[in-house]
C-alpha cells in the first residue's frame, strides 16, 4: 500500500505527464511509420513518383515542423496545453487521411506540410507540461522518460506498420494510422485548458488579476513585442549555448541520411543484420536512459556532458576504420551508451536556461534552433559522401561532438544546474 501511495504521489507519473507521454508515442509513431516506412516506397513504386518528388514531400513535413516551433510555443503560454495540442493533433489527423486518400503529387506535398504543421506543438506542449511538472529537482529525469516514449514511437513506427502493409497492402497501414490518430485526438481532449498544472495560490490569484485586466491589453502585436522582450530580458544564458544547440543536433543530422547507406553499400548488410545493429544501439539508449536521467539530477549536469561527448565521439571517429563485425556491434552500443548520458544531461542544461514564466515562447525558440540542424546536417552529410567518401560524414560528426565537449567547457553550470 505504501508504493501505490507513492506512485499516487509521484507529480512525474500524473494524469497530465501520462496524457502528454501517450500523445508523444502515438504521433511519433504514426510520422514514423509514415515518413520512414510508406511514403517513400508507395510514392515510388504505386504512384511512381521520382526520388526528387519524393525529397520534396519528405522535406516539407520537416521543415512545416521546425518554422512553426517559435510560435507554438508564444501560443502554448497565452492559450494553454489542450487548445494547442488539439489543434495540433486535429490537423495531423487531417494530413494522414489526406495523404491516404489522395493519388496527387501536389497533394501528398501539401499532406506532409499540413503533418508537419500538425506536429509542431508536440515537442513545445511537452516538454514545457512536462518540465513544469517536473520542477528542479526532476527535469533530467522527466526529460529522460520524454525522450523515452519518443525513442519508442520512432523505433516500433516504422518496424511495426511493415507487419500490416506486407508487400502492396497500404489500405490496411493507413487505416491503422488512422485508428491510432483516433486514440490521439480522445486524449487531447482530457489535456487541461490552460497551463499551471502545480500552481500555488500566488499563481492563481495572478491568473485571476490577469483575466480581470485583459479588457484593458495592448493590441496583440503590441502585446507579442512586449513578451518576446520580456523573454530576451529574462533569460540568463551564455551566448555559447546557442551555437551550441545547433551543432548537438547538427552532428545527429548529419548521421540521419547515410547510416543506412553505409550499411547496406559498405558493410552489405541483411536487413536483419542492419535491424540488429539499430536494436544494439538503440536498446543501449532506452535502457540507459532513465537511470542516467536520476544520476545527472542527483551529480549534477557537467560529469554526465563530458562522459556522453567522449564516448559518443570516440565510437564515430572508429567506426568506419573497423573491421570486425564484433567491433562494429561494440561500438554501436556505445554510441548508444554515449547519447544516453547526453540526452538526460543536455536537455537538463538546456531547461535550466529557461525562467518558468516564459517556458512555452522559449523552448519554441530553442527547438527552433535545434530544428535547424537536423535540417542542415543530412544536406552536409550527403555532399560529403558524394565528395570525400563514406569515412567523410562519420569523421564530421564525430569531430562536431568533440568541439562540443570543448565548448561546453566555457558554458557555466552550477550545481544545481542553472546556467550563467
Amino acid at each position: 500500500m505504501v508504493w501505490m501511495q507513492k506512485w499516487r504521489n509521484n507529480r512525474l507519473f500524473s494524469p497530465f505527464v501520462i496524457e502528454l507521454l501517450i500523445i508523444m508515442f502515438v504521433v511519433e509513431f504514426v510520422k514514423g511509420a509514415l515518413l520512414l516506412t510508406i511514403l517513400p516506397v508507395y510514392m515510388k513504386t504505386t504512384l511512381g513518383a521520382s526520388a526528387f518528388i519524393i525529397g520534396w514531400t519528405l522535406a516539407a513535413q520537416y521543415i512545416g515542423d521546425n518554422v512553426l516551433r517559435t510560435p507554438v510555443g508564444w501560443i502554448i503560454d497565452k492559450l494553454g496545453y489542450r487548445t494547442t495540442m488539439l489543434t495540433g493533433v486535429l490537423l495531423t489527423f487531417v494530413s494522414v487521411i489526406l495523404i491516404a486518400t489522395t493519388s496527387q503529387y501536389i497533394w501528398m506535398i501539401v499532406g506532409c506540410a499540413v503533418l508537419g504543421f500538425g506536429t509542431a506543438p508536440l515537442w513545445p506542449c511537452v516538454i514545457t507540461g512536462t518540465t513544469e511538472v517536473a520542477g528542479d529537482e526532476g527535469k533530467a529525469t522527466i526529460m529522460s522518460v520524454v525522450y523515452m516514449a519518443w525513442l519508442s514511437g520512432v523505433g516500433l513506427g516504422p518496424v511495426a506498420i511493415n507487419f500490416f502493409v506486407g508487400e502492396n497492402n497500404y489500405g490496411t497501414g493507413f487505416r491503422l494510422l488512422i485508428g491510432c490518430m483516433t486514440v490521439v485526438v480522445i486524449v487531447a481532449l482530457m489535456l487541461p485548458r490552460k497551463n499551471g498544472v502545480v500552481k500555488t495560490d500566488g499563481e492563481s490569484r495572478a491568473e485571476k488579476a490577469l483575466v480581470s485586466n485583459l479588457a484593458a491589453a495592448p493590441p496583440l502585436l503590441e502585446r507579442i513585442k512586449t513578451y518576446l522582450s520580456e523573454v530576451r530580458r529574462s533569460m540568463s544564458v551564455s551566448p555559447l549555448l546557442f551555437p551550441a544547440m545547433f551543432l548537438q543536433t547538427f552532428a545527429l543530422g548529419i548521421l540521419t541520411p547515410i547510416l543506412t547507406l553505409y550499411a547496406k553499400e559498405v558493410l552489405m548488410l541483411t536487413s536483419f543484420q542492419y535491424s540488429m545493429f539499430l536494436i544494439a544501439g538503440g536498446a543501449v539508449t532506452v535502457i540507459f536512459l532513465v537511470p542516467m536521467g536520476k544520476l545527472v539530477d542527483r551529480l549534477g549536469i557537467r560529469p554526465f556532458l563530458i562522459a556522453g561527448f567522449m564516448l559518443s565521439a570516440s565510437a564515430l571517429l572508429l567506426f568506419t576504420f573497423a573491421k570486425s563485425m564484433m567491433l562494429l556491434y561494440a561500438l554501436v552500443a556505445v554510441l548508444g551508451a554515449g547519447y544516453a548520458f547526453i540526452i538526460p544531461s543536455w536537455n537538463a542544461l538546456i531547461a535550466s536556461a529557461i525562467p518558468p514564466e516564459k517556458r512555452g515562447a522559449v523552448w519554441g525558440f530553442f527547438l527552433t534552433i535545434e530544428g535547424l540542424g537536423m535540417i542542415i546536417g543530412p544536406i552536409v552529410s550527403g555532399k560529403l559522401w558524394d565528395v570525400y567518401g563514406y569515412h567523410a560524414p562519420f569523421l564530421m560528426s564525430g569531430l562536431v561532438l568533440v568541439l562540443l565537449l570543448v565548448l561546453q567547457m566555457f558554458i557555466s553550470i552550477p550545481k544545481k544546474g542553472m546556467v550563467r
